[in-house]
Order: structure tokens, then sequence, then C-alpha cells
């Protein structure tokens, strides 16, 4: 039998490229937004540039510190001196009473109204020795409204001072600020804060008139010297209160009035005991 001749067969198709090699080309709407957001950007940055431009920022003169200083005083309302000084020993000063028995013994008798200072925080105060002289009970007041007994733990006569303890006293009792009278001068301002007629705490504010004076009691006790002179007014129960100056610190205590009258009211001249006395009373260290 004669061979058949096979007939050639079609190669097979090529098979298409691998997906990995395929580079997708970006939509035209992506490039679009691309280039908007780069114009937005230029846009900005040159607004920037036109809003801000780079300069060196001016240095604060004196000329600038004190015109915002006058600016701040034109518009606030600042306290007086004496205001601010009765603020920084107010907390210090306290209402000091004495009692004495009647004569037959049964009833309790106020003697009179005084102030006093506190000069250490653990309560020690001094006030006038006339305050408390003769006095079967003390009681002290202080600023916050506690009350307490006291007794007198020392006296100068010489001065007319007297040092009380405090039973008790306000967890944040003050000291009051004492400053020398060394530099003090005729003129200089003073506070004198005191209860007058059992008023108080009262302020008034005046001058030292002057310096190294001497004052004889009426009760014909011995003279009082190196007294401070002053003017702020001055009644029956400011005595043993403090003079203050304008930086609120104690220069002297109030010790006597000067009226030739039995009215015993104030006709412009007080005096003090310096400062340096009445911390001698305590044994406390000199200035």
């Amino acid at each position: 039998m004669a061979a058949v001749a096979s007939a050639p067969q079609p190669s097979p198709p090529l098979a298409p490229p691998a997906a990995a090699s395929a580079k997708p080309i970006a939509p035209r709407n992506h490039l679009r937004a691309l280039w908007s957001a780069v114009v937005l950007l230029t846009a900005l940055l040159l607004a920037s540039l036109w809003l801000h431009p780079g300069t060196t920022p001016r240095r604060i003169t004196q000329d600038d510190i004190d015109a915002a200083v006058l600016r701040t005083l034109e518009n606030t309302t600042l306290p007086s001196p004496a205001t601010a000084a009765v603020e920084a020993v107010a907390p210090s000063v306290v209402r000091v009473a004495s009692y004495t028995r009647s004569k037959n013994g049964k009833k309790e008798l106020e003697r009179g109204i005084g102030t006093g200072v506190v000069i250490v925080d653990s309560g020690i105060i001094l006030t006038n020795l006339h305050v408390v002289l003769g006095a079967s009970r003390i009681t002290i007041t202080f600023h916050d409204g506690l009350e307490t007994t006291a007794s007198v733990t020392g006296v100068q006569p010489e001065n007319d001072l007297a040092v009380l303890q405090a039973h008790k006293v306000p967890d944040d009792l003050a000291a009051a600020p004492l400053r020398s009278t060394q530099d003090l001068r005729a003129g200089d301002q003073v506070v004198a804060i005191g209860f007058p007629f059992g008023i108080g705490p009262s302020a008034s504010a005046g001058v030292v008139s002057g310096l190294d004076r001497e004052f004889d009691p009426p009760e014909g006790t011995r003279p009082l010297t190196n007294l401070i002179q002053f003017d702020a007014a001055a009644n029956p129960g400011n005595s043993g209160g403090p003079l203050v100056t304008m930086e609120g610190e104690v220069v002297g205590i109030v010790t006597a009035i000067l009226n030739p009258t039995e009215a015993r009211t104030f006709i412009g001249i007080g005096f003090a005991v310096p400062i340096e006395n009445a911390a001698a009373a305590v044994g406390m260290p000199p200035f």
C-alpha cells in the first residue's frame, strides 16, 4: 500500500506577554489633579511671602518699655502708700483688753482697751505697760477674730512697754516687719494703727514731726525720753499700737498723746517709743 504523507500541522499561537511586565499609564484626570495641587501650593507660597516679608524684628527699646508702663499706670488704679502700709501690718495688730475685779471681788470689770502688735509669730506681743498694769486678766483678739487670754512676761517701765504671751494663736499668725529708726527723718510719712476708743482696727496717716522728744506723763510717773513725735491721729485705745512707715515696717510703739486739757483727745502731737527700745524689751538683737 502506498504510504500517505502527513499534512504539516499549523504552529501553536504565541503566549501573551506576562502581566508583570505591563506598565499601566496614569489616567489623564490624575495628572490634572497633580498639576492643580502644584499650582495651588505655589500660589499659597507666593501669598505667604507677600504678606510676611522676611524682615528683621525691631528691637524693643527703653522708650517702648516706658510707654508700656505709662499705659499700665494710666489704666490701673494703684493703692495709696498708706493703704499698702496698713495691709502689710494689719494682720499682726491685736486688740488688748484688761480687766480688774470689783472691790468685793465678785464682779469682773473692764479696765481699758489698748492695742498690741505681734513681733514673734509664737504669740509674743508688744503693748504699753499702762494698758495692762494692775490687770487681773488680759485678753487678746487677733486679726482673724480669735480671742484668747495672755500673760505679762516682761516689762520695761522706763519706756512704758509690756511684753505679752498669748495663750493661743492662729495657725497662720505672722509677725510684723520691724525697721530701725536710724534713717527716720522729720517729714517721713507714717501710719498709726490701733483701737481708738475701742473702735477698730483703725488707721490714721500723718508724718514724723520730730525725733528724740521727751514726754512727762500726767500721772506723774517717770518721763519718757528718745521718743518719736508724729501727727497721725491717736486717741485713748491707740496705746501700744504700731507706728508704721509707708514701706509697711514698724518703727515705733504708740505710747502717749500730748493734751494740756482733761479731754484726753488728740490735738496733733503723739509720741511713740522707737522700735529699738521695744525690741530690747523682749531680748531681740539690735538692728
